[in-house]
């Protein structure tokens, strides 16, 4: 963990106290596991669809870029503040219903930038996107 990360921070309380967002809270998401190494957040099928009632690829890339930049901003620790730069999204699957999961993991986690990868499965397991997200990091 890089010298400005918070330490002895329980992630799950630390992105309650946060927030995740309006768009994210509008959407269901929710958090489950969070830390800088592993986070992972579930968000329902059901009112993220398009017309066709497949999960709509937008919503995707909202659960991806919810938990690669809140897991930006866990890494980058107090007085600092990741924003993100890049983010595409390769959809392999689709949802109709139940819920989805993220898992984000990070690719690199440097001082002044970082990337994330986000699996998104359905309820029985199955990939449906892959997000890879970049950060810059910043001072306040």
């Amino acid at each position: 963990m890089p010298e400005n990360a918070p330490v002895n921070v329980d992630g799950l309380e630390w992105a309650a106290a946060r927030g995740m967002g309006a768009l994210a809270e509008k959407m269901g998401l929710e958090f489950t596991e969070f830390s800088v190494e592993r986070c992972v957040a579930t968000m329902p099928v059901e009112g993220n669809t398009q017309p066709v009632g497949l999960l709509h690829g937008g919503a995707y890339v909202v659960l991806g870029e919810s938990l690669g930049s809140m897991a930006a901003n866990l890494h980058a620790g107090p007085g600092r503040l990741a924003v993100g730069v890049d983010i595409n999204a390769t959809h392999t699957g689709s949802a109709r219903s139940g819920t989805v999961t993220g898992v984000c993991t990070p690719v690199h986690l440097g001082r002044s930038i970082t990337v994330h990868e986000i699996v998104v499965t359905d309820d029985q397991g199955r990939r449906c996107s892959t997000i890879r997200i970049t950060n810059h990091v910043k001072d306040l």
